[in-house]
């Protein structure tokens, strides 16, 4: 097998970051923080605090700033079966005050909580357990005849535990010891997890998903992963140990990395990583995308750019090959930024359906590697792409960056000469309403300069995205007295 992929895991007292490399270029990347750890996957023990008939949820208390969602049909109760529970309100189902063990299915996202449901699951290399379940499920992502074989070796054992169990992507090629002892593991946590629901008070969190890194590991290391790179020894010790104790063939592929330049510029993963907050991504024939963020959705835009084509090629074959090579970054951009929700993409309007069915195949086949579940609607005759991508947790853009102040998270800021157009009309305002306030307009103190010459050296020292400790700054130089002759405000 041709090794492809590539972890990369650097750490520092503030941040863990997590790189996967495809192909030599970076293809997700993953930042953790102090005091801003991602809690999906967390278990608590909550307490309703109010139920919403009205839209089948309620809201729970897993000690939070922000009260967790439950919806409706993520209720499980032990003793009422899912057809019966189908039949029942929410509020004939949970009452407030009433105490729940919950799991976190997403982060707390902007103004939103967690969203929350009562089907307990965990994770481990091989294996998923869900505990009082009775299903068995094997990823979609293995062949076929793989996915047969597994399915027979967990219905051989999965009798003796009162669980449901889903075989994960990394058991290819796992025989049924191995995944005996991984559903041992579990069943052990989750005797522990239980045990401290039970003598905890709400609200209380029960269990916690492992760091960044080790969810990186159990998750991605699989045959096709050629080396995990660490450059922190204590993160590569705890990695090894799991490594060796969980797939012990693969130990091989973690290393310490001791090299004298940072571990992402030797990768150039750092460069990666900063082109994920620019709306323009350029394409190697010279096109591009723009990708623009809403509230509701993520528009992005392909462009020719400089791409004109060659004197053989129709216009038709021109815009075929800038559409597939976009396809092809446009997903990695998805899973480099991790956008999630509703995307739209334009592409450049193809003449033959022909092409609008490459275009699609190409941009699905790519989709085999994301990690997210994504559904693609059909592309239509202009060329637009309609898809939902799920999204669990912050990306690199929401970690890395804030709103504006200024233009509130827009990307626009009133122009310089809008600004003054508007404070020349105020000042034109005050001079009509009194003679001595026309007076005080231009020949204040310096002391106490009007409101209208505040407003006028105002629209002089704040440009766009400008802080408010630099405008009050500059606004200070500029007050009547104080100027500097030669400096840009008095220039202006």
């Amino acid at each position: 097998m041709t090794h492809t992929k590539r972890i990369l895991i650097t750490a520092d007292p503030q941040e863990v970051r997590v790189a996967i490399v495809e192909g030599g270029k970076l293809a997700e990347a993953y930042i953790e923080r102090r005091g801003r750890k991602s809690i999906l996957g967390n278990i608590y023990k909550g307490r309703v605090d109010a139920v919403l008939p009205g839209m089948e949820a309620a809201f729970v208390d897993i000690g939070l700033q922000k009260n967790g969602f439950l919806y409706v049909n993520e209720i499980v109760l032990p003793d009422l079966d899912e057809k019966e529970r189908r039949k029942l309100r929410i509020q004939e189902l949970i009452e407030p005050g009433q105490e729940l063990l919950v799991q976190v299915t997403k982060d707390p996202m902007g103004t939103k909580g967690a969203r929350l449901t009562m089907e307990v699951s965990l994770a481990g290399r091989f294996m998923v357990l869900v505990p009082g379940g009775d299903g068995v499920g094997v990823s979609r992502k293995l062949p076929d005849d793989e996915r047969v074989r597994l399915r027979d070796e967990i219905r051989s054992f999965q009798k003796e535990h009162d669980a449901g169990m889903i075989v994960r992507t990394a058991a290819q090629g796992a025989d049924r010891a191995d995944l005996e002892r991984d559903v041992r593991l579990l069943e052990k946590l989750w005797e522990t997890t239980r045990g401290h629901a039970q003598r905890a008070d709400a609200p209380a969190l029960v269990y916690a998903e492992p760091d960044l890194s080790l969810q990186m590991i159990r998750d991605d290391l699989r045959n096709d992963v050629s080396e995990v790179v660490i450059d922190d020894e204590r993160q590569y010790h705890r990695i090894l140990a799991y490594v060796r104790r969980t797939s012990p063939e693969l130990a091989e592929r973690v290393k310490l990395y001791r090299g004298k330049r940072a571990l992402f510029a030797r990768y150039e993963i750092d460069q990666g990583i900063r082109s994920t907050l620019r709306r323009r991504v350029d394409l190697p024939s010279g096109g591009y995308l723009i990708f623009d963020y809403a509230e509701a959705f993520t528009i992005v835009d392909v462009n020719t750019g400089r791409f004109t084509g060659t004197k053989s090629k129709r216009l038709e074959d021109t815009i075929l090959k800038n559409n597939l090579e976009a396809a092809v970054e446009l997903v990695r951009q998805l899973r480099m930024r991790d956008i999630g929700g509703i995307i739209v993409v334009d592409f450049i309007d193809m003449a033959a359906q022909k092409n609008r069915d490459a275009v699609l195949a190409t941009l699905q086949k790519e989709l085999e590697k994301d990690r997210s579940k994504v559904y693609v609607v059909e592309i239509s005759p202009l060329g637009l792409v309609e898809m939902t991508r799920q999204n669990v947790t912050d990306g690199v853009r929401e970690i890395l960056t804030r709103p504006c102040e200024h233009c509130e998270a827009t990307g626009r800021v009133l122009s310089e000469e809008s600004i003054a157009v508007e404070n020349l009309r105020e000042v034109r305002l005050h001079a009509r309403q009194s003679k001595a306030e026309a007076r005080s307009t231009f020949s204040g103190s310096a002391s106490e300069p009007s409101r209208a010459m505040r407003a006028a050296t105002k629209c002089l020292a704040v440009g766009p995205c400008m802080s408010r400790r630099q405008a009050s700054t500059c606004a200070a130089r500029s007050a009547p007295g104080t100027t500097t002759p030669g400096t840009p405000h008095a220039a202006a």
